[in-house]
């Protein structure tokens, strides 16, 4: 790539058109005979940003994921510095006893489960842990899988049929969409947090449908947009139309408020949610997940009917061990200080950003949405804040609104201050450069407003 020898920054003119416009949706359904081969145009696409630097996904850690990490991307390069990528909210992944606790599982067990749950697959670690869950959440009955994705879905196809109806936030994250699809084909979407879309859907299908089953799904924090619902408004709703409400506090759940109960113990919901999904992975050190009902008779359905309870092996006794011990730390003290910690680098780093008039979206979470905009530009201010030797997920199009591209910033308790100032300033450079190579690039009039490649219609 050709250099500008007064600013030492690509001159934007040798970056292929097609490697900044374009998206995954324009390739999610390929048409043809040949099943395999009509792929090869989402490679030839992917590829090319491969190429020429602006492919940040797939990439790989080469050392724990700590505040500050090695990683590897796809196409083997090397990249070290401060980690604002990983989802370790509470820092708990390379904890003493947590490691401690899953060393010592697997000399006991070894490292396999060896079986589904509804089979032989349950450890004394796994059964300690729902009991564990349990006692945290205020008795609630409890059901694990084996991952959070796995959990959110068997939450919805474990208890909704063909003749019921599925309500979702239409930024519901995939498990809960797909798991509707399983289950039914009467899907319907409301506006992001509008309860008065929410109760219009809800009006319209007991209008017709007085006879079955309706579940309103939403989540207690987006992770794209950092935001919450009213969960107290969408009970009320649920109430008024003989509805179930299923809440997923997969990325707030052990990290968010004073005892660790995220939005729904922050907002006195906990015993009002009829569906309570949960995930290992973003603050308990491993895989898996949960579902909490408050009912045995409704967890015991739900073990045999959910799919990917019974047709998935259970928690590996390293899994449900490490999760084990770190409730024990969230349930602490040091749980309590470690989510004071990651909340004050939550409000500086919100603060750090905005005095510079970048946007942090949404609300003080782990989750810290920048908003950059275009793709193009996205994907430009990406690759040179890895040259920085800053590590942060790039989000766009079809997962946030077109030409709503951001950093998805995670931030960790164990982050320093120095830590956030690094990034912010890796993050006000990388733009600055993002933003002249762009600009070069339009005036140049090399960016039209799309694209075909590989038979697939590109949209800048």
């Amino acid at each position: 790539m050709s250099r500008n020898k007064a600013t030492g920054h690509s001159d934007g003119n040798d970056i292929p058109e097609a490697a900044l416009t374009g998206s995954l949706r324009d390739f999610r359904a390929p048409t043809g005979t040949d099943l395999l081969g009509r792929t090869e145009g989402f490679f030839k696409w992917q590829d090319l940003r491969r190429k020429n630097g602006l492919w940040p996904y797939t990439r790989s850690t080469a050392t724990a994921p700590k505040s500050h990490c090695t990683a590897k991307s796809d196409a083997g390069e090397n990249m070290h510095g401060v980690n604002f990528a990983s989802q370790d909210y509470l820092s708990l992944s390379s904890h003493p006893e947590i490691k401690q606790a899953a060393m010592e599982a697997i000399e006991e067990y070894g490292v396999h489960s060896a079986g589904s749950a509804v089979l032989l697959g349950n450890t004394r670690h796994s059964l300690r842990l729902e009991r564990t869950i349990s006692e945290f959440i205020g008795g609630h009955d409890v059901v694990l899988y084996p991952s959070g994705w796995s959990a959110g879905f068997a939450a919805v196809q474990g208890f909704v049929r063909p003749n019921d109806h599925v309500v979702l936030d239409v930024l519901a994250h995939s498990c809960l969409q797909e798991g509707a699809r399983a289950a039914t084909q009467n899907i319907y979407f409301h506006g992001h947090l509008n309860v008065d879309g929410l109760r219009r859907r809800l009006q319209r299908i007991r209008a017709n449908d007085k006879e079955n089953g309706i579940l309103v799904v939403t989540e207690s924090l987006f992770s794209m947009h950092a935001d919450t619902p009213d969960i107290a408004a969408l009970r009320e709703a649920c109430d008024e139309f003989d509805a179930k409400l299923l809440v997923d506090c997969a990325h707030d759940f052990g990290c968010i408020g004073e005892d660790g109960l995220g939005h729904i113990g922050l907002q006195g919901m906990m015993d009002k949610v009829d569906i309570i999904i949960g995930s290992f992975s973003k603050t308990f050190a491993s895989n898996g997940g949960f579902i909490a009902i408050k009912s045995r008779g409704v967890a015991e359905y739900l073990k045999c009917y959910s799919a990917t309870h019974t047709f998935s092996n259970a928690l590996s006794p390293a899994q449900a061990a490490s999760v084990l011990a770190a409730f024990k730390i969230v349930m602490s003290a040091e749980g309590a200080e470690r989510r004071r910690a990651l909340m004050d680098n939550i409000l500086y780093m919100r603060s750090e950003f905005a005095k510079y008039d970048m946007e942090a979206l949404g609300d003080p979470s782990p989750i810290v949405p920048v908003r950059i905009g275009a793709e193009g530009l996205a994907r430009i201010a990406s690759r040179e804040l890895v040259k920085l030797n800053a590590i942060v997920n790039l989000v766009e199009y079809p997962a946030v609104p077109q030409g709503g591209a951001r950093f998805r910033i995670q931030a960790m308790a164990d982050h320093s201050r120095g830590d956030v100032d690094e990034l912010v300033a890796a993050t006000r450079k990388a733009m600055k450069m993002a933003d002249l190579e762009f600009r070069i690039i339009r005036e140049s009039g090399s960016l039209s407003p799309q694209k075909t490649i590989g038979g697939n219609r590109q949209a800048a």
